[in-house]
């Protein structure tokens, strides 16, 4: 495959399936999230959307920039544990969301958290730019796990 279509599907994939989530929140942010307490320094419900939308670009160009790289161990273990934190984003949404379970989605973001941290670890060998595109990333889930721990603390 070539360069070309693995930027294209990196990118392409990243921002699909990323964006997917928005699907769940449509009736959710206007119904049984409005209906939540939450802490003094929630954002807007506008900001979520550009702000994933440039994330999932990013994380789609961090990908590319690795997965461009020759076959290797190495390489494979980085796809592997972007994947791995993928999959966690991609679980948040429902469970916080769908299942309105505030304290499994909380568990789910630490765990993503972790999963982002050992992905820029491991993409910094093949691309110092792939790594630094996720450090928005993981500060963004970082303030995101902050506001997902006080709103399920004060809904208890």
């Amino acid at each position: 495959m070539n360069n070309t279509l693995k930027a294209v599907l990196s990118i392409s994939l990243c921002f699909v399936l990323g964006s997917s989530g928005g699907l769940i929140t449509i009736n959710e942010i206007p119904g049984w999230y409005a209906t939540l307490q939450k802490p003094t320094f929630n954002p807007p419900n506008w900001l979520f959307g550009p702000v994933w939308t440039a994330l999932y670009i990013m994380m789609g160009v961090a990908f590319y920039l690795v997965w461009r790289n020759p076959p290797s161990a190495a390489r494979k273990k980085a796809l592997s544990a972007f994947l791995v934190q993928f999959a966690l984003n991609c679980a948040w949404t429902p469970v916080f969301f769908a299942m309105h379970q505030l304290g499994a989605a909380l568990v789910v973001i630490v765990l993503m958290w972790l999963a982002i941290l050992r992905t820029i670890f491991l993409f910094a060998p093949f691309s110092k730019t792939a790594s630094w595109l996720l450090v928005p990333y993981i500060s963004w889930v970082s303030f995101a796990t902050l506001l997902n721990a006080a709103i399920w603390w004060l809904n208890q």
